[in-house]
């Protein structure tokens, strides 16, 4: 990498005569792209040629650019009669220069580069993107913050905070990005992969080979563009790779894990928008897939994106104190304000979790038995002086009892194709509904610990009766299944199980409005968007994908070493086969009773219809896997 590339243009840092000169001076710079992004989580990609932003760069800056809305995921908002949406860049990010490594300019001989703007998607003079949403639930939380340490001086008091030497209100958030990685067109052996992750073959280990040249270019990179890379490992899944007869290595598929600082909450969100596209790029460019799905095999462990979350203080003399953080740790976990915190992220869930688990790739990855949080349950820690981690638990609360600015939460569900803009707002309205309940409570941390730690059945002032809210347990080892949907709640299933938290909680949706951080019209949008996403996947995707894999089950047995055993296994996948997928005159396959209960809007019955199907599926294929082990010479019968 040159070191004569521009990287990113720092927020704040230059006027616009500054930019215009600096763009100028790096001529292999050829275009712009302002990046909106949708409620769907996508981001926009133009190419507007540099000449015409530096001749209009005022104009590009205040707005004046637009685009059909049809091209976003706006539904209901940018309608076809009605879909001019303009373009807003967001001034007070960082700037970012994508570099296209294998297109070069002749002239200076460096890469092309597109410099992307982060922007807002404003529709009829309002901001309806994800970015503006977490904007202005960054903004509510610092305004209503700044409001309830003034009118309670007593507390602002015992936390040796001067209200009046407040400068601003800092929320502070960083992810972990996990993805799979393998050669092209090689095929899961999920035995193997099973059997590597249950003995932990792969975790931390070190990386070889093209994996290894990928993994250390893209930790470089992300330094370059100033996202300071803390580190890049292995996680649980994958297997060994082989060396082929060139001395290099194939049969690559491993699980991986990058994680970068933390920084303000808007800013974390672009980051990881930035981290996604530089290691994708990076990974294929040596010959290697990237994905980054929840749940990309069943079976073994999928892809996470633990999110953490802080609240900070910062001063007028440039010092900084943790929200969250007690005065005395070695006593208390959190003060009043982190305990309301967390009490709000578990009681508001219901209406956080659509923003976080909006497809059906998500809700694969939330099941029990792969360190995946299917419960609403928090861990602060065995004891106050020994941080500890739980890895079965929704919310998990980190200290460093050396670093009282290290005090934070870590959301473990959203994964990595969680619309991080949209989680974050939702997740920090939660939060603030719970600080304002405990701060008016006047209850102390003593106190409001002995809230959260609640059994079943007893009342609190802010929690629900007959719901825990804290385990120190294993929840899957220490719970049945019937005690962790009692005490825990039970999970969403599917995605329209998930939506309809949205109308099954409207006192707990209610809190997402405050502010006007979210919208009933831009909450209806999101669902629209994910309901059209889920119906879609379903009938074109996911019933495609199992008709294959029916089809190619195939009679393995021969009549010379066929055994009573083999035909009556056989016997089983045959009518599992049939009743997933064969229509007769009597009766309609599973299948086709789901695609004619979407058809029909019937989304209650489609759901039922689509966990039926998942668990058919699964009994399909470990009777197959147990039919075909018993096979002798397999190929030559295929």
């Amino acid at each position: 990498m040159n070191k004569s590339l521009l990287y990113s243009i720092p927020s704040g840092k230059y006027t616009t005569t500054e930019i215009r000169a600096l763009l100028e001076e790096h001529s292999e710079i050829k275009f712009v792209s302002l990046v909106g992004v949708d409620l769907g989580g996508n981001d926009t990609d133009e190419k507007i040629p540099i000449k015409l932003f530096l001749e209009n760069i005022e104009e590009f800056l205040s707005g004046g650019i637009q685009t059909d809305g049809s091209s976003v995921v706006l539904p209901g908002i940018a309608t076809l009669n009605n879909g001019k949406v303009d373009f807003l860049a967001d001034t007070n990010a960082n700037w970012f220069v994508d570099y296209n490594m294998e297109h070069f300019d002749k002239d200076t001989g460096l890469p092309i580069g597109t410099l992307r703007i982060p922007s807002f998607l404003l529709h009829e003079g309002q901001k309806v993107d994800s970015r503006a949403i977490l904007q202005k639930a960054c903004q509510h939380f610092q305004s209503e913050m700044i409001s309830l340490l003034k009118s309670h001086p007593q507390l602002a008091k015992s936390l040796d905070i001067d209200i009046e030497q407040i400068k601003s209100v800092e929320l502070t958030a960083a992810t972990e990005l996990e993805f799979w990685v393998s050669t092209p067109d090689d095929i899961a052996d999920i035995e193997q992969l099973s059997a590597s992750q249950v003995m932990q073959e792969q975790y931390w280990k070190r990386t070889r080979g093209l994996v290894r040249t990928a993994l250390e270019k893209s930790l470089l990179l992300l330094d370059k563009y100033g996202l300071e890379p803390e580190m890049g490992h292995k996680e649980v899944g994958g297997v060994k790779a082989k060396i082929n007869s060139e001395g290099k290595l194939n049969h690559i598929m491993e699980q991986l894990e990058i994680d970068w600082k933390y920084a303000e909450a808007l800013q974390s969100a672009d980051n990881e928008l930035l981290a996604r596209t530089t290691i994708k790029e990076t990974f294929q460019s040596h010959g290697l897939d990237v994905t980054f799905m929840a749940k990309p095999i069943e079976g073994v462990a999928g892809n996470g994106k633990h999110t953490h979350l802080g609240v900070r203080l910062r001063f007028k003399d440039g010092t900084v104190k943790n929200l969250f953080t007690p005065q005395d740790p070695t006593k208390d976990y959190l003060n009043p304000i982190g305990w309301g915190a967390l009490m709000g992220i578990l009681k508001n869930y219901e209406v956080v979790n659509p923003f976080i688990s909006s497809t059906n790739d998500a809700l694969n990855r939330l099941k029990p038995g792969f360190e995946a949080p299917v419960c609403i349950v928090a861990s602060v820690g065995h004891n106050v002086q020994t941080p500890s981690r739980n890895r079965t638990v929704l919310v998990g609360l980190i200290r460093d009892l050396n670093n009282p600015l290290a005090t934070r939460f870590e959301v473990r569900s959203p994964n990595p194709h969680t619309n991080t803009y949209l989680a974050m707002a939702a997740l920090y309205q939660a939060m603030l509904d719970g600080i304002i309940a405990a701060i008016k409570s006047g209850k102390s941390a003593n106190e409001l610990e002995k809230e959260i730690s609640k059994k079943p059945g007893q009342e609190s002032f802010y929690l629900e009766t007959d719901r825990a809210y804290r385990s120190e347990q294993d929840v899957f080892e220490h719970y049945s299944e019937d005690e962790r949907s009692r005490f825990f709640g039970n999970p969403p299933a599917t995605v329209w199980e998930n939506l309809l938290s949205f109308s099954k909680y409207p006192n707990k949706k209610e809190i997402l409005l405050r502010g006007n951080v979210f919208s009933n019209k831009v909450i209806d949008s999101y669902s629209q968007a994910a309901l059209i996403r889920w119906k879609t996947e379903l009938c074109n995707r996911i019933i495609p994908d199992n008709i294959d894999f029916i089809r190619s089950l195939v009679k393995l047995h021969q009549h010379e070493d066929n055994s009573n055993l083999d035909e009556l296994r056989w016997n089983k996948i045959n009518e599992l086969r049939h009743e997933l997928m064969k229509d007769t005159l009597e009766r309609k396959s599973l299948f086709t009773r789901i695609r004619e209960a979407l058809e029909q809007h019937n989304y209650d019955l489609a759901s039922q219809l689509q966990l039926e199907m998942a668990n058919l599926m699964s009994e399909l294929k470990a009777l197959y896997t147990t039919y075909k082990r018993n096979i002798m010479d397999i190929e030559m019968k295929e």
